[in-house]
């Protein structure tokens, strides 16, 4: 029997067409599919198309539980796809029974890599300065050299003294084809960057090209890690760098540069409009169009005999300061001045060089959300021009990573707890310290045979920008079982309905401040803010820790839970960006805090609370399954042994009361059973599930018996774990709660692992933390001897309860499930009182018509963890509700 899946472009259309590929996740249900081979995709007409497939992660029985898919290059897109699997077990599915010739092919030398997807070339060094050597487009190279560029100034200009900036180029230190066809390879390049004068190297890089048959495109993802000193080190531009070859006339080299709405600036490197004399209507719309000119012999020799007299623009710049303007300018040569061009809000992030025989184009995703950004073309009018797509731009302030404040005098813990008791900023010498942290940018490089029309060039950009995405439907995702607990939107009762409109309103509402609010930036975009300041009409930016949120409350998984049930390309793209972000900017990839994140802070990195419940894969691993991406599978596996910070780093070192607890030369980390080892859960079924790693399958499953064996279970709040045996001492007697436990993927955790893998004694300390913490003191007592203390969030953690009702079928606790939500009902106010439609004006910094009673409650926070709590309380209970209950009102 074969069995089909659907999977739709999540924009609703499909795109006009498919010049690069694409890839996704998809995964099965358990025991359904032997592996990946036996997947074939199918049209919309039913007829299968060239697809390549790969295993992602496996089910505990062996099967394929998740996928990747890719598809090649095509004119024509479907509407819509199907995947199927057979389930014969003598049957190979159809794709492993058609063979097919090799579509994109990979060529290995020692000194090289070639990869060719039938319509463009690329030569990959293995060694030097070059990320490649050359891109050709039906055998011309229209491209070479392609290098990565940094500038590193020694100081900052503050009135006194001088700067210096040093040139450094990214030297290539290994190659490695991860993927060789037949419809997607992918190509890994390492290295640093080398000062162009001098021996330094800095910026260890990671760059991924994507190629997929029939391809006119190449993707490039380019990471890279901050080892700087902050103190003195201050990156002035970020860039990557090619060179075009021109031969062609001046008048038939021609400059596309995207500004903002799908608009371009379209000239010639010399031009033939709105001169005082008229080469021909001919002439000129060949210019424009970028079509060859007729032989100067045919224009009018009013203008043929005069061309050395008209200037030939050498130069052009578009820089995007802010997320707010951008400015065109350009200049004949070096030495003279600049020509204002053009300016406008923001830019597409595209531009592209080219004439008879070709050339490139250039996009960066993201471009105005990411800035600064520039892009340049240099040296039009020679041969050889250089083509730069800055990710940070050299015009700029250089970047200044130091700590914001000189520590106000908090040298010993006892002074850093007053400071958290103040400003909320859990402060300590040395931890504001950026080295480590990591940012991903994305770009696509074209490959022209000619220049383009400019309609076509549009297509290119937004291509660029937003990319095509292929996703199971939220019916199927649940389907397949996979995630835990959670169900596609469901609007059939009143109250089912108003928990959708309240998530749906706060969704908007969020989205809706990173635009007001201009959450935007090199190292700010996808993140959100903490808690909002009624008397100044800001959210907390400047105050400790209540400014940026750095996955505090999860915002992640709300997200991406909000993705899953309802299938929406503006959330899946919010959740994207804060996936990109909170990987890569929020936690460290080198040094001794690799695998840890940094909390909720004015800076990203400023916080000395170095936790795993910021780097956890609770956060990564849909984005990872559900595309596919390489680069989060690499967050993904940094973290594997990150039990072992442990032992550098004791999390709770300012506060730890019993010092017994934490003896690394004796065996004993103290680790706690909701932040911690829900994080560690997360990373061990990740990997157990990715890679079959025993190491992580027996430490998953080894702690969680350690965790059922304990007589308090989830109620002993931490206990002792042996790193070399990776088991917890089940023989701790000790009752310690905490409202923050719950609230970092440990609810999501755990429900998927109850339903993935058999543990009674697990499953029943989880149920008994359900069921107690939300209970009377009478009730607490009575079971374990003493009532809980540490009891806040209590909406939040009102779907603990309402999983325990749904679970044991149990009215009453539905009803004190609804009681506690209903208790944080003012708790939406907080959001609510935002009313969208008077914030909209983005110059207003203090909004007169902002409603006045937004909640000053600081327990609600930002209101995330409501946010996360709608979703699974409308999920539960009124399955075992006696009558429809009431959302709490707004």
């Amino acid at each position: 029997m074969t069995q089909h899946a659907p999977v739709t472009w999540i924009d609703g259309e499909p795109p006009a067409g498919l010049s690069g590929g694409t890839t996704w996740g998809m995964p099965f249900q358990r025991g359904t599919v032997r592996d990946a081979s036996a997947l074939a995709v199918l049209d919309s007409s039913g007829s299968p198309v060239n697809a390549q497939t790969w295993p992602l992660a496996t089910w505990p029985d062996g099967s394929l539980k998740w996928a990747g898919l890719a598809l090649g290059a095509t004119d024509q897109p479907a509407a819509a796809y199907q995947v199927t699997h057979s389930t014969e077990t003598h049957d190979a599915g159809p794709a492993a029974a058609v063979e097919r010739p090799p579509l994109v092919t990979v060529t290995e030398t020692e000194t090289s890599v070639t990869v060719s997807t039938g319509t463009v070339e690329m030569v990959l060094a293995r060694s030097g300065e070059a990320l490649f050597s050359e891109l050709r487009c039906n055998s011309e190279v229209v491209a070479k050299d392609g290098r990565l560029v940094s500038l590193l100034q020694s100081g900052v200009s503050e009135g006194t003294g001088t700067t210096t900036r040093t040139a450094f180029t990214g030297h290539t230190a290994s190659v490695t084809v991860e993927q060789d066809g037949p419809v997607r390879a992918v190509v890994r390049i390492e290295g640093l960057h080398h000062a162009d004068e001098g021996t330094r190297e800095w910026l260890p890089f990671t760059v991924r090209f994507y190629f997929y048959a029939g391809a006119r495109s190449v993707r490039m993802m380019h990471s890279f890690i901050w080892d700087g000193d902050a103190e003195q080190d201050f990156l002035a531009g970020l860039g990557v760098r090619f060179t075009v070859p021109l031969t062609s006339g001046l008048h038939d080299r021609h400059i596309r540069i995207a500004g903002a709405d799908g608009g371009f600036l379209v000239e010639g490197v010399r031009g033939l409009t709105g001169l005082r004399r008229d080469p021909g209507e001919e002439v000129r719309n060949a210019q424009v169009t970028g079509q060859p000119t007729p032989p100067p012999s045919e224009w009018s020799p009013l203008v043929s005999e005069r061309l050395h007299l008209i200037p030939s623009w050498n130069d052009y710049t578009l820089t995007q300061l802010t997320a707010d303007g951008f400015e065109l300018r350009k200049r004949t040569a070096p030495g003279h001045g600049w020509v204002g061009i053009s300016g406008g809000t923001r830019a597409a992030g595209f531009c592209s060089l080219s004439d008879l025989r070709g050339g490139l184009g250039v996009g960066i995703r993201d471009f105005w959300q990411s800035h600064p950004g520039q892009l340049d073309i240099r040296g039009a009018a020679t041969t050889e021009a250089t083509m730069t797509a800055w990710l940070y731009s050299p015009e700029a302030q250089p970047m200044d990573l130091r700590f914001y404040h000189d520590g106000l005098g908090q040298d010993t813990f006892e002074d850093q707890l007053e400071g958290l008791e103040i400003t909320y900023e859990d402060y300590e010498p040395g931890f504001g310290n950026p080295t480590g942290i990591a940012r991903t940018h994305e770009l696509t490089l074209f490959a022209y045979d000619a220049t383009p029309s400019t309609e076509s060039l549009a297509a290119d950009a937004r291509a660029a920008s937003t990319p095509p995405v292929l996703q199971p439907t939220p019916e199927y995702l649940h389907a397949a079982g996979v995630f835990g607990d959670w169900s596609p939107v469901d609007r059939s009762t009143p109250a089912r309905a108003q928990l959708e409109d309240k998530l749906d309103f706060l969704f908007d509402f969020y989205q809706g401040q990173t635009e007001q609010r201009r959450w935007y930036g090199f190292w700010n975009y996808g993140d959100v803010m903490h808690t909002y300041d009624t008397d100044r009409h800001v959210w907390r930016y400047d105050v400790g820790g209540y400014a940026w949120d750095n996955s505090e409350l999860s915002p992640d998984l709300w997200l991406w839970y909000m993705y899953l049930r309802t299938g929406r390309a503006d959330v899946f793209r919010y959740a994207e960006a804060m996936t990109r972000h909170t990987g890569e900017v929020d936690v460290y990839h080198l040094g001794p805090w690799r695998g840890l994140g940094s909390r909720h802070n004015v800076q990203h990195w400023g916080c000395s609370a170095k936790q795993l419940r910021i780097s956890t894969p609770a956060y990564r691993r849909f984005y990872y399954y559900l595309t596919a991406d390489e680069r989060t599978g690499d967050l993904l596996t940094e973290l594997v042994d990150s039990d072992q910070n442990f032992l550098g780093l004791d999390p709770v070192r300012k506060v730890r009361p019993d010092a017994d607890t934490y003896r690394p030369d004796r065996g004993a980390l103290g680790v706690g059973l909701g932040t911690d080892w829900g994080s560690l859960a997360a990373t061990w079924l990740t990997d157990w599930e990715r890679t079959g790693n025993p190491r992580s399958r027996d430490r998953l499953l080894g702690t969680m018996a350690d965790i059922g064996a304990l007589k308090y279970g989830f109620l002993t709040g931490e206990a002792l774990y042996d790193l070399d045996a990776g088991r917890f001492d089940a023989g701790r007697e000790v009752i310690s709660v905490s409202h923050l436990s719950a609230v970092f993927g440990l609810v999501e955790i755990c429900s998927e692992l109850i339903s993935l893998v058999p543990d009674k004694d697990f499953e029943e300390a989880w149920m008994q933390y359900c069921r107690l913490f939300l209970a009377t003191p009478e009730e607490q007592i009575a079971e374990v001897g003493q009532p809980l203390a540490g009891i806040y969030l209590t909406q939040a953690h009102s779907r603990l309860t309402a999983y325990a009702a749904a679970r044991l079928g149990s009215p009453e606790l539905a009803e004190l499930a609804w009681e506690s939500f209903a208790e944080g009902g003012e708790n939406l106010n907080h959001a609510e009182a935002f009313t969208l439609k008077k914030i909209l004006p983005p110059y207003v910094l203090q909004p007169v018509d902002e409603a006045p009673t937004v909640s000053t409650n600081d327990t609600a926070q930002f209101g995330l963890a409501v946010i996360q709590n709608l979703a699974l309380v409308g999920q539960h209970l009124p399955a075992v509700a006696d009558a429809p209950q009431e959302v709490p009102a707004s």
